[in-house]
């Protein structure tokens, strides 16, 4: 049986999909070109907001994602990720319209710190508002204390994201690290033993040096489950 074509469905957004089709590439166990995985890209920054849909204040991003799915699978991919935790809340409203499995960051999450931090019980999370109010985490985490940001976190980490000088706006320098810095080492003086990136763009700017427990990169642990489960389809 051959190899699974990934499909990434992206542009939420275009910067995170490119991070994340580098992590699937560093994910890869190869001697030559010819061993790496084919993936397709579909990078649709026309993707209505999930934030504003999940909070009430815009368009739902179904219909797009499902277009945008579609497309992929039209170029013959079976095998599909969403490089975007906010969009996970529409997940199974998406996957029910598609013929490819897409695979679930989150609940590759789950099975991974239960594998590597055995210990960890209490988990904070750095994310967008929309993200900190599906409870999308209390969802597939359920066997954690998952600490949110107070008022005060939430509003620099969501500086850092789509402030005018934030990663969305195509800055991944020191203004956006400090504000996610210092809302990580609040989560972590409020008891997280530790940290998830919570949102695609946070990785971009954040590392785990920068923090003295775990910091877990959902993207990192999708990346290389989707690659593992691609090559598996060989055997």
């Amino acid at each position: 049986m051959s190899e699974k074509i990934i499909g990434i469905l992206g542009g939420m957004g275009p910067e995170a999909t490119a991070n994340f089709f580098l992590k699937i590439i560093k994910a890869t166990p190869v001697e030559k070109d010819q061993d790496h995985l084919r993936i397709i890209i579909d990078s649709n920054p026309k993707i209505p907001d999930r934030t504003s849909a999940i909070l009430g204040h815009g368009p739902s991003p179904v219909e797009t994602m499902v277009r945008t799915g579609k497309n992929l699978a039209s170029l013959g991919v079976n095998i599909g990720a969403i490089p975007c935790i906010t969009a996970h809340y529409f997940f199974d409203e998406v996957q029910k319209e598609l013929p490819f499995p897409l695979v679930n960051a989150l609940e590759e999450l789950n099975k991974r710190i239960k594998t590597s931090y055995p210990h960890v019980e209490k988990i904070g999370v750095l994310a967008t508002t929309g993200t900190v109010k599906s409870k999308l985490y209390d969802k597939h985490l359920s066997s954690y204390t998952i600490i949110y940001p107070d008022d005060s976190s939430q509003e620099k980490i969501m500086k850092a994201i789509y402030g005018i000088n934030g990663i969305k706006n195509g800055n991944t320098g020191i203004y956006p690290k400090c504000l996610l810095v210092q809302a990580g080492f609040e989560l972590i003086e409020r008891g997280s033993q530790a940290l998830i990136a919570g949102c695609t763009e946070i990785p971009l700017v954040l590392k785990p040096e920068d923090f003295p427990v775990p910091l877990l990169d959902p993207m990192e642990v999708l990346a290389e489950s989707i690659v593992n489960m691609a090559k598996q389809s060989q055997h």
